[in-house]
């Protein structure tokens, strides 16, 4: 099933999020739809606090981008738990983007490698070096599970630029090609 992406203003995004056990009812069900929903939303990763949940959990498709990057072939994971430890390298400047602030992109700085602790779908514990391309997503994905949203690391001036975008996502003023929950007036 298609979930609800919460977009900007949505109290649920700025909450930190919950571990969760392996009784958590619906879990594979809810991975499931969250892989479902990234693909209809042409994403990469979504958190559980983006569908309207505040609990540790994400999910991530590289594979969409293996025709130009091989080595994302089959890169299709969920983290459960998920936090970063510590992080690592030169600290690399590149544009993002997030399906809770459609139409808005902007150059963020994140760490090259980041150390990341998690649980697999089974349950299975990892403790695990990500670099390049799959630590940014990471980084990005679990900022929103500890409460903070890509415009946080923005740029002060770049934020200002983009205050007019982000005040009509947040009254609903968003056009989109996916399934959005707008925050309530």
């Amino acid at each position: 099933m298609i979930l609800p992406i919460y977009t900007y203003g949505q109290p649920v995004l700025r909450q930190i999020s919950k571990d969760i056990d392996s009784n958590y009812e619906g879990l594979d069900q809810l991975i499931d739809d969250m892989f479902e929903t990234l693909k209809r939303a042409d994403g990469i990763g979504l958190a559980a606090p983006q569908v309207g949940l505040p609990i540790r959990v994400v999910v991530v498709d590289l594979d969409v981008l293996s025709e130009n990057y091989p080595e994302y072939k089959d890169f299709k994971r969920a983290y459960i738990n998920a936090r970063i430890e510590e992080t690592e390298g030169e600290q690399i400047t590149f544009e993002e983007g997030c399906l809770s602030f459609p139409g808005i992109h902007e150059k963020v700085i994140r760490a090259k490698r980041a150390r990341i602790t998690y649980l697999d779908r089974n349950f299975q514990q990892h403790d695990e070096w990500i670099d390049d391309y799959p630590a940014r997503v990471l980084q990005h994905e679990i900022d929103h599970l500890d409460g903070k949203c890509f415009i946080d690391r923005m740029a002060p001036l770049r934020r200002q630029l983009n205050k007019s975008r982000l005040n009509a996502i947040s009254t609903g003023k968003v056009d989109c090609d996916y399934k959005v929950k707008l925050r309530r007036k």
